[in-house]
């Protein structure tokens, strides 16, 4: 009797056992040629880049502007110092009204503790107030200003052609006139906002292919924050120069993405579920996926690149068609809320390293969704937020 109570655990572990499911990854390594959104003939991938703006500042600017800060400066300085005492005294008036309310508090409940018996004290395990008063304010008097040379690494030396020689379309020869780009932008803008920096640097993107407008766009007019410190707490000039180079950035990602073929080489953690049976499709979709990710080559016009393509489809179908599956209240069902997590994280994944941010914000937003019913692990959370930054950014 006691042997067969022994076997019959036995079985039900073994059963248990059998379903758990354990989930390996890998690092898969692979590179494409993304192909662009208007794809131009090899004779004719040549362009132009004119751009209006009211930057036009040399090595002599940079210093003049710094020597007029500094006699700026000089001639403020003795209404700084009068402002100092002046914050001083309303600081001392405030610190005053603070000393004399934890008197009277420390006075009240001396009162009450000396009112009780010491078998009071001791049951209530009562202690004597103490009264603690804060440092007295000190007078902070402005330092006398001293001029120093600026440091031109960090100056905002730039003109229009500058500007201009930094735009650049990947595989384009410059100096034709069969891709026309047109930039106007404003100087940045900053402001500050509940005691942070904000910028915005409005700038009008006009591309123009054979004549034909193909972009027309305005990008950078609303302020987004680029500080945690009001803006006469940072080194504008440092910023602004960040914010101008964020500008030729953009610009330059979405000439790439309309014209320029770009070579993608990336590497990709994408998970597989390795019980045997129940998951077999999944470890089909799965060889499917990683195989065919590694046959691609960054060629154009490679033809073994199209039926890899294909066959990498017909992986994520069967990933997509799993996940109509998923059983989210039922943890023992064959796909629960675990096989669910990491299908969406592969598929998360694999739309990033292929370029596919779209792709991959639809499949980040299905699993938000069901974030309640997954129960990420610690990592997992982790990994999801840096999936979303790269989404976003």
């Amino acid at each position: 009797m006691k042997l067969n109570f022994i076997f019959s655990i036995f079985l039900s572990l073994t059963a248990v056992l059998g379903k758990a499911q354990r989930i390996d990854s890998e690092n898969i390594s692979f590179q494409i040629l993304k192909e662009p959104t208007n794809a131009i003939e090899a004779q004719n991938r040549n362009f132009s880049v004119v751009v209006n703006s009211p930057y036009n500042i040399t090595k002599e600017n940079v210093v003049t502007d710094a020597k007029a800060n500094f006699q700026k400066k000089v001639d403020n300085h003795d209404q700084s110092i009068a402002d100092a005492k002046l914050q001083h005294e309303e600081r001392l008036k405030e610190y005053d009204l603070e000393v004399k309310k934890l008197q009277e508090k420390y006075k009240i409940e001396s009162a009450e503790y000396n009112k009780l018996k010491t078998v009071e004290k001791i049951a209530m395990n009562a202690t004597p107030p103490v009264l603690r008063i804060p440092s007295r304010p000190q007078l902070n008097v402005p330092k006398k200003p001293v001029y120093t040379e600026p440091d031109l690494r960090n100056a905002l030396i730039v003109d229009n052609k500058v500007l201009a020689s930094q735009i650049n379309i990947d595989g384009f020869s410059r100096g034709g006139n069969y891709i026309e780009v047109s930039v106007n932008m404003e100087r940045t803008n900053f402001q500050d906002n509940a005691g942070k920096s904000f910028a915005n640097q409005p700038t009008k993107l006009v591309v123009k292919q054979n004549g034909v407008v193909k972009i027309d766009k305005t990008l950078f007019s609303d302020f987004e924050e680029i500080a945690s410190s009001p803006t006469n707490e940072i080194n504008l000039s440092v910023h602004e120069k960040n914010y101008l180079q964020k500008v030729i950035n953009k610009i330059n990602d979405i000439l790439a993405e309309n014209f320029a073929y770009s070579k993608i080489i990336s590497t990709v953690k994408l998970e597989n579920v390795k019980n045997k049976g129940d998951y077999d499709n999944l470890d089909k979709a799965y060889i499917y996926v990683t195989t065919n990710l590694k046959k691609m080559q960054a060629k154009p016009d490679y033809a073994p690149n199209k039926a890899a393509f294909e066959n990498l489809n017909k992986g994520v179908e069967i990933w997509k068609s799993t996940l109509l599956k998923i059983d989210y209240n039922d943890k023992k069902a064959i796909y629960n809320g675990k096989i669910a997590t990491y299908l969406y994280m592969n598929l998360i994944r694999l739309n990033l390293a292929l370029g596919n941010k779209a792709e991959a914000e639809k499949y980040l937003n299905e699993m938000q969704e069901h974030l309640v019913d997954l129960k990420l692990s610690w990592d997992q959370n982790n990994e999801l937020k840096a999936l979303e930054l790269k989404i976003y950014n």
